[in-house]
């Protein structure tokens, strides 16, 4: 593994963001979580937004019903601005359309619904960590051999030109 890489991995922060409006559901997941992920928590959009600008985040979980901006609205706000961001949608209600327009406007990883178990959360944060490790290694990966591609069509022209 080159060197590159590898400190890319290190420095590859497991990181989320909740945002709820209710704060006692922002207080129970970070107890949850707070000793396997660096947590930040958030009581709107808005204020999610704010932290995102300002952190590198890995993984947004949001919920649905809140005031100002449903979670959709604030993952599809984000979308071209983090696109390596991982999102999730959490919310206490069955609305199929909420479902549809998260997976077609915030692009999520996953729904899940309130109450959610901290086992079975915990195991879709963990695989979507993975996944946004791999994401990022993939690009690494990807920029590494567009940029050796150009070094050797450099170094090609320059041999026919001798």
């Amino acid at each position: 593994m080159s060197e590159d890489l590898k400190e890319m991995k290190d420095k590859d922060k497991l990181t989320l963001l909740y945002v709820d409006d209710e704060v006692n559901n922002l207080r129970s997941f970070k107890a949850a979580f707070r000793r396997d992920f660096k947590i930040y928590t958030a009581e709107s959009g808005a204020e999610g937004r704010k932290i995102l600008d300002e952190r590198e985040i890995s993984i947004v979980l949001t919920d649905q019903r809140m005031p100002f901006m449903t979670g959709v609205e604030f993952l599809e706000s984000i979308v071209n601005d983090f696109p390596e961001t991982i999102r999730i949608l959490i919310t206490g209600f069955s609305d199929i359309q909420a479902v549809i327009d998260a997976i077609n406007k915030g692009r999520i990883y996953h729904y899940v619904q309130k109450p959610w178990n901290e086992n079975y959360l915990k195991n879709i944060i963990s695989n979507a960590f993975e996944t946004h490790r791999l994401r990022k290694e993939n690009k690494f990966m990807m920029d590494q051999l567009k940029l050796s591609n150009e070094q050797l069509e450099f170094l090609l022209r320059q041999e026919m030109l001798s």
